[in-house]
């Protein structure tokens, strides 16, 4: 049974920095990639960033220069450092991976970290 679990939310001033933790279990962690997305209230779920198995990065736009996606294999857990934060960072950030069952995709989803940015 894949779970991934978040940790690490809160509320944080304009400029301020959080790190997002996610811990995976039931999945082979080195050999899949893992990403964050984000959803905030009255919008659709949005990618964020993920990193490969390989430890390749790639980021959305409106995380680039400010988030940085990182992995422990030892640990089987995934992290997102996120500077300079904004308001319209705001919202409920998830963790995501994926696996093949046949010649289908599941997609995996944490329950959700809230993050508030609010002076």
């Amino acid at each position: 049974q894949v779970q991934l679990v978040e940790s690490g939310g809160g509320l944080v001033q304009p400029g301020g920095s959080l790190r997002l933790s996610c811990a995976a279990s039931g999945i082979i962690f080195r050999f899949h990639a893992m990403g964050w997305y984000r959803q905030a209230p009255g919008k659709q779920r949005e990618f964020i960033a993920v990193i490969t198995s390989g430890g390749s990065t790639n980021y959305a736009d409106s995380a680039k220069g400010r988030f940085t996606i990182s992995r422990d294999a030892a640990k089987n857990a995934v992290y997102l450092q996120m500077n300079s934060l904004k308001p319209e960072d705001t919202a409920v950030y998830y963790c995501h991976t994926d696996r093949s069952v046949g010649t289908a995709t599941m997609d995996y989803w944490g329950q959700g970290a809230q993050v508030t940015v609010s002076s």
